[in-house]
């Protein structure tokens, strides 16, 4: 029925051959059933941890998660986690079980898991064993809770986050019963590391239905992120600017691709709106500095989340800078590249792309502009011009020779390259070297 790797079959098969059950299940069955691409497999069992360990006796097994019922199966397919039919206890802090308590009835096991889409299992043997309904929700496009919403969210609050993630990868609908439940319990997501939000928040933002859930569960969002709250129906009373800060920022997420930082720097660019508002005295509305501002917000709610250094300090820049302006003079272009480096101004026009399109009429035809520093940027590229002190002919070895020393060689070699840029030298070794020398 369905296309499973020999690594898996075979590790079913050895689970039945010694008496037991086994089972592939969660994501990797909903994902089959929805024609995705599987990237884990994960095999539940009747066999105790112990008995598992047995049965792959000729195999190296390693207890990864032992006090989950979890062990690590290393075969020549690379490595299958095999976990043990379990009941969890309470879950006092919201997000782990006090204590395990491992079970030979798969009914049981699949009772505990979040949704009705993760909690079917399936053997070649025995086909899909799907107890509350998980394949009509697929058909229907709807998460839905297994048994009482409000105590999954209670014994995990991460799962609220799960559930508005799969709503945007997805495209489906979160039950009316699950969502209001989600709301209801919004503010158990503080007892959640920030490691886990992050990784929940950037796959929802960079999801196919992000638009849909930004719309629509703004409250539970705010709940992760405080900072997003004062952009809700705010108003920017300007006439270039036909809607309220969220939609505007709704928009702009969705008119970009699906790639982290960018995805990010939308989400953040016009944060700073709010608190730099002010009014002229023909009653419009302006925002000077809130892109500066907007990028501390950024970079403050990044640096709380835990990411990466790399991800946090593009996005920082790609918000502090979304307001400027990048144009068509090919010195500027050239100034921006050498500074930023190509991948930074190519995001930096799609992000500026995207906040046009969420705007009046007017900022719409901007567009064309970006379009022609696009074209620009494929034209210095392809000529490979001198954009950056690594382009130069000559490098600070060439600049000591000359008797500069310190400071003096970046100087000297900064004098060059924009001496390079300007049109004022050609980028050979000897123009530059009698360009320069004192």
């Amino acid at each position: 029925m369905f296309n499973i790797p020999y690594t898996v079959t075979s590790a079913l098969s050895r689970l039945s051959a010694a008496g037991f059950e086994g089972y592939v299940v969660g994501g990797c069955v909903r994902d089959m059933l929805m024609g995705r691409e599987i990237h884990d497999w994960d095999i539940t069992t009747n066999a105790l941890p112990s008995e598992v360990h047995e049965v792959f006796s000729d195999n190296k097994v390693f207890d990864t998660g032992i006090a989950h019922g979890t062990v690590s199966v290393l075969t020549g397919g690379g490595v299958l986690e095999i976990t043990t039919y379990r009941v969890d206890g309470e879950y006092t802090d919201n997000r782990h079980p006090d204590s395990v308590t491992f079970t030979r009835s798969l009914r049981e096991d699949l009772s505990r898991r979040d949704f009705t889409m993760n909690a079917i299992a399936y053997s070649p043997a025995d086909g899909l064993v799907d107890p509350f309904g998980g394949q009509e929700d697929i058909k229907r496009g709807v998460i839905r809770c297994v048994g009482d919403a409000s105590k999954r969210f209670d014994e995990d609050a991460l799962r609220i986050l799960r559930a508005l993630r799969f709503a945007s990868m997805l495209g489906f609908a979160i039950e009316e019963n699950t969502a209001a439940a989600s709301r209801q319990k919004s503010q158990l997501l503080k007892n959640v590391s920030a490691e886990r939000i992050n990784v929940e928040l950037t796959k929802l933002l960079c999801g196919g239905g992000a638009g849909e859930v930004l719309r629509n569960y703004r409250d539970i969002l705010a709940v992760a992120i405080p900072q997003l709250a004062p952009m809700f129906d705010f108003d920017q009373q300007n006439r270039h600017h036909i809607y309220d800060v969220w939609t505007h920022t709704i928009i702009t997420v969705e008119a970009l691709p699906s790639i982290t930082e960018l995805r990010w720097a939308a989400l953040f660019h016009d944060i700073g709106k709010p608190a730099s508002f002010t009014m002229d005295e023909h009653g419009e509305g302006h925002y000077y500095g809130h892109a500066e501002a907007g990028a501390q917000i950024a970079n403050e709610v990044m640096h709380a989340l835990k990411f990466d250094n790399a991800t946090r300090e593009r996005v920082f820049l790609l918000v502090k800078f979304h307001d400027t302006t990048v144009g068509t003079d090919e010195k500027r272009v050239k100034r921006l590249l050498g500074r930023f480096g190509e991948e930074f101004v190519r995001q930096l026009l799609l992000l500026k792309r995207a906040d046009n399109l969420a705007q009046s009429e007017k900022y719409r035809e901007r567009q064309q502009l970006i379009t022609k520093a696009e074209a620009l940027i494929d034209e210095i590229i392809a000529r490979k011009d001198c954009v950056s002190l690594k382009d130069l002919a000559v490098n600070g070895r060439d600049m000591m020779e000359l008797g500069f020393e310190g400071k003096a060689i970046g100087e000297a070699l900064q004098t060059l390259l924009d001496a390079v840029i300007d049109g004022l030298v050609p980028n050979e070794k000897t123009a530059l070297i009698e360009y320069v020398k004192p």
